[in-house]
């Protein structure tokens, strides 16, 4: 199973993210670990995340991302963030 995935989400996908709560963040780099599955949708932003192993992965507006539980990792927000969030 994959760590972090990421990818253009359907128009009903953007439907449904649309409704979920929201978060943002200034440029910034910190670490973070999420204990249990997140998915979001990148409604602004660029972002560069280091996972524990030093896999590197990035996305930005318009995709949709989604992090399994367990995982470690770095984040180095390039521009501002805004997205839509759900966990579990």
């Amino acid at each position: 199973m994959e760590k972090v995935k990421v990818w253009k989400p359907s128009q009903e996908e953007t439907k449904e993210a649309k409704n979920w709560s929201t978060w943002s963040k200034e440029e910034s780099i910190f670490d973070w670990y999420y204990d249990e599955p997140e998915q979001f949708y990148v409604v602004e932003g660029e972002v560069e995340v280091e996972l524990d192993d030093g896999t590197k992965i990035s996305f930005g507006a318009g995709d949709m991302v989604r992090f399994e539980g367990g995982v470690g990792c770095k984040w180095h927000v390039k521009k501002r963030i805004f997205k839509h969030y759900t966990i579990g």
